[in-house]
């Protein structure tokens, strides 16, 4: 019986069932990825969604990384193949303190696994964290009221005119591979944002484009834009869409988090990320964040995620 050759590259995703670890997961299966061709493993904490195309993967796997127990035993027969860890998973509880505790625990449970392995292969891990990195608990409405705002010339009162970077993955999902196989970018962080800039109040007439709705403006002048109040009440409303246009069963909050969004639109300062750092290193590439928009909506049609 000939023994199978181990490949070179071996990715686990954990966290694959979100939009990032998908996408990652299709860029790694590439013929062109960088460090390829890879054998990806993707791990979530729930079973495959019926939207997932589980194809794209080499094996899914499913297991609570809070519990170190069910860790170890789903990640030990892998643990002597992976030699790349891109974490893309995050579980948000009711404090920021949980939060903290929680996704640490995940963290370690599961590198623990592979450095115990007799015979480990591992060789890097990605930690994708967004900018909540630099700004702080921003889900956790209490603390981020004692956040002391960066002094920048930038500041302002929050509106739809600020202008705020964002990433899209077909930029997030190259430059985690890109940092996982590049020798000189080992140890290192990197900011990953389009490298554009633009407003709020911009993305918002776009957004009425792709929807082919009634563009009308908003008034940010008298009152703070409440999102997470405007979407409280609104599961039994998207539970009544799905059913109407026969999407797959999906709850708002397992496809929304109107927290972050709500933070971002009531920032009080531009949020800007540089990019000058990544070129420094080697990472140039850039993508126009407006005109992708109509991609993602299309995308999310053809999942049966949304009408």
């Amino acid at each position: 019986m000939e023994q199978e050759i181990p490949h070179a590259s071996v990715a686990l995703i954990v966290g694959v069932t979100g939009m990032a670890g998908l996408s990652l997961a299709e860029a790694l299966k590439k013929p062109a990825a960088a460090g390829g061709p890879w054998k990806v493993y993707g791990a979530a904490r729930r079973l495959s969604p019926a939207w997932f195309p589980i194809s794209v993967l080499d094996q899914f796997i499913t297991f609570d990384a809070v519990s170190f127990d069910d860790t170890a035993a789903k990640l030990s027969p892998i643990s002597n193949d992976v030699t790349h860890i891109f974490w893309v998973a995050i579980q948000v509880r009711e404090t920021e303190e949980l939060n903290t505790a929680v996704n640490a625990a995940m963290l370690s449970n599961v590198l623990d696994v592979f450095k115990s392995a007799p015979s480990s292969r591992l060789r890097h891990v990605t930690l994708q964290t967004g900018t909540k990195h630099y700004m702080g608990p921003i889900c956790d409405p209490e603390i981020s009221k004692r956040l002391t705002p960066p002094e920048t010339p930038f500041r302002e009162s929050p509106d739809f005119r600020s202008r705020i970077s964002t990433t899209r993955l077909k930029i997030l999902h190259p430059i985690h591979i890109w940092a996982a196989v590049t020798e000189k970018a080992k140890n290192e962080a990197f900011n990953c944002v389009n490298g554009d800039v633009f407003t709020l109040k911009s993305m918002w007439k776009v957004l009425c484009e792709v929807f082919e709705v009634e563009f009308v403006e908003f008034d940010d002048s008298q009152q703070e834009f409440d999102f997470v109040g405007i979407m409280r009440e609104k599961g039994k409303v998207w539970e009544g869409i799905v059913k109407k246009h026969g999407l797959y069963e999906t709850k708002l909050e397992e496809i929304t988090c109107p927290e972050a969004v709500n933070a971002v639109l009531n920032l009080e300062f531009q949020h800007v990320c540089s990019m000058n750092k990544s070129r420094t290193f080697g990472w140039f590439e850039h993508v126009d964040s407006l005109e992708i928009i109509g991609f993602w909506v299309e995308r999310l049609k053809v999942m049966n995620i949304i009408p």
